[in-house]
Order: C-alpha cells, then structure tokens, then sequence
C-alpha cells in the first residue's frame, strides 16, 4: 500500500473529523465517539494548535489516517513554565488500522517536530503502542498529572538530548480536551446516524480466566475488556496478577483482537 503523508488543508477539515469520529467509535470503553472529533474541529481555530504539525495520510485515493499537535506546558513547583507539545488524537480509519498508517503518521510527526526545535512531547495515550517510538514513562523525568498523579499512560519523549533535565513538575494540555458529553452529542448530531457499538464486559473473560486473576480485574474497576488499554502490563503484574496470569490476559486479549500487555523496563 502507497502512502502519502502531507498536511492537513481546510478542504480536509469535515473528512478528517469523519475519519476521527469513525476511528474513535466504540474504542477504548466508549460505545461511541467519545470527542475526539470534537476536539480536533475546535482545536484548529485556537492558539495552541500547531498547523506545521498537522497531517494527514493518504492512501488508495482517500485520507485514511490524521494526527494533530497542540501546544501544552510543564510547570514546575517553583511556577515557572516550559512549553512542549501534546498530540491527538491519531486517527486512522478502521479498515486500515494494523497496517503501518498510524507508525509512519507518528514518526513523521515526530522527525518534524525535532526538525522545528521543539524540547520534548507529552502526551496521554496507550502503554503499550507509543514506546516503540520512543516515548518513556514521564515519571523518569519527574512529571505528573495536574494532580500529581502518575501512571504509564503519561508519557513523555525528549526531542533533544537532556532536553527535560531538571525539569520536573505538572503537565498540562490545553482546555479544549476537556468536552462534556453535553457537547459531543450536540456536535454528534450533524454527523449521520451511527449504532452505538458493542463493548466487551469483563465477564467475557471470566471462563477463560483463572478465578484470582478474574477478580484482581474486577477489584481495579476492570469493567469491560478494552478498558485494560489504559494500563501497562508492569501495572497488572503490580496488582497481583502475576506472570502466568499476566500471559493468560494476553492469550484472551489476543483471541479478542487486542494488543497484548507489554512489560517494559524500569527506564521506558
């Protein structure tokens, strides 16, 4: 498959949103979309948006794959402020997702993003996908959530060498990924209608589980089974799961068209 990675252009801007809102329903333990196609319409009129890092893939004569940067910033306990980049979301359509559209998307971007001098990217997203591009965890580096949480879908990547040395401190995105269900079903309304999907319970797992794995899922509010993208192998093996029952989670996730959970080392 031939693809074409360029930037986004506003006669692109509705197909774009299509694409999100299609590549986004039913994902994670949302039935549909849960904004994100909301996010990138509102995104793209507002400061922080970063239109030299807004591109779209192109394949078999139709877009089929879009990411979109924004700027974001970490402030250290002392107030003082340093910007870096936040991306997403990174969509690509269903039918041509496991085929590389996503990668070449990400590692476009990225080189780009050094390319234009910026420090380092932030971001929210799945432990187990974006440290093959060289994303770590931002705990390494010292950053946290807001609240000062930290957990390994917070991840962090330098642009440059030592480009996040002694900067530690609260990661904050802009205020736009912050959409009410109010809103999305509003916007949801001038796309056509769409089923909600079916999302997978965790009861599904529970013959193909042994009983004490079974319940460790339930016990971290594990209530269906695209809800465990959220969290790194590392964090099942630290609620007790153990490695066999680690393996037995990733032989069920993959029978289910899942990605398998990764454990990665301390560093990453």
């Amino acid at each position: 498959m031939k693809l074409t990675i360029r930037l986004e252009t506003p006669e692109n801007y509705r197909a774009v949103e299509e694409l999100t809102r299609e590549a986004f329903w039913g994902c994670m333990e949302h039935p549909t979309c849960d904004g994100e196609h909301l996010i990138v319409h509102r995104l793209r009129g507002l400061p922080a948006f970063v239109p030299e890092l807004d591109f779209v893939a192109e394949a078999e004569g139709k877009i089929v794959g879009h990411v979109i940067y924004s700027r974001a910033k970490i402030v250290a306990a002392d107030g003082r402020e340093e910007g870096v980049l936040t991306f997403g979301p990174l969509s690509v359509l269903p039918d041509y997702q496991k085929k590389g559209v996503g990668s070449a998307l990400m590692r476009h971007s990225i080189a780009r993003a050094r390319e234009l001098g910026y420090r380092a990217i932030l971001i929210y997203g799945h432990p187990d996908y974006y440290p093959r591009f060289g994303f770590q965890r931002a705990a390494r580096y010292g950053v946290t959530t807001p609240k000062g949480d930290s957990f390994d879908s917070l991840m962090a990547m330098e642009l440059y060498d030592g480009a996040l040395d002694g900067l530690s401190g609260k990661f904050y995105e802009d205020e736009v990924f912050q959409v009410s269900p109010k809103e999305i079903e509003e916007f949801d309304k001038t796309f056509p209608p769409k089923a909600p999907a079916r999302i997978l319970p965790l009861d599904v797992l529970s013959e193909k589980l042994s009983a004490p794995v079974f319940q460790v899922l339930a016990d971290h509010k594990i209530d269906c089974v695209p809800r465990l993208q959220r969290f790194s192998g590392a964090e099942l093996l630290s609620w007790g799961v153990g490695e066999k029952g680690l393996a037995e989670i990733n032989r069920c996730l993959e029978e289910l068209g899942f990605s398998k959970k990764l454990i990665l080392s301390p560093g990453i």
